[in-house]
């Protein structure tokens, strides 16, 4: 079960996510685990354009879960990361690394954020020098892979169970 917003405040950092259908279906993943809020950094896309309007393409894979999940755009990753340290925030990155624990022994303190970096290149060396726990989802095909919204949906259930 997941835990409450009264007992632990959980949001998502998506980091240079190219595909706009990546991000759109990583806003139905975090509004279905109860994700607080969103940040959308470096040349992540937005719901909306530059312009303000509404982008379909996003809106199509969220399925609505744009409106219900509150985010914020910041196109530098590090000083939000020292803002966030500041906070409490305990800083989370979904990603493979010599350093990584499974993902299924972290353990969450009440303020935690999750990042998750581009489909191919992953989180950049020194954004992983700044989080606190690296975590990592043991593969076991030959690809040693996910797609980063597939990667996303199933860290944030293991860990919020």
């Amino acid at each position: 079960m997941i835990k409450s917003k009264k007992d632990q405040e959980n949001i998502l950092i998506l980091h240079n996510i190219r595909s706009v259908e990546n991000v759109g279906a990583m806003f139905r993943t975090a509004d279905a685990a109860g994700v607080d809020k969103i940040y959308l950094t470096g040349y992540t896309p937005c719901p909306l354009d530059r312009f303000g309007r509404i982008r379909k393409d996003l809106a199509k894979s969220a399925l609505g879960a744009e409106k219900f999940v509150g985010w914020e755009q910041r196109k530098n990753i590090i000083s939000l990361i020292s803002n966030l340290k500041s906070s409490g925030h305990q800083i989370i990155a979904i990603e493979q690394d010599k350093n990584s624990i499974d993902y299924k022994k972290l353990k969450l303190k009440s303020r935690n954020a999750f990042i998750v970096g581009a489909e191919v290149t992953g989180i950049p060396k020194n954004v992983l020098k700044k989080c606190d726990v690296i975590a990592e989802i043991p593969m076991k095909g030959k690809k040693e892979s996910l797609n980063v919204s597939v990667a996303l949906g199933i860290a944030l259930f293991g860990i919020l169970r």
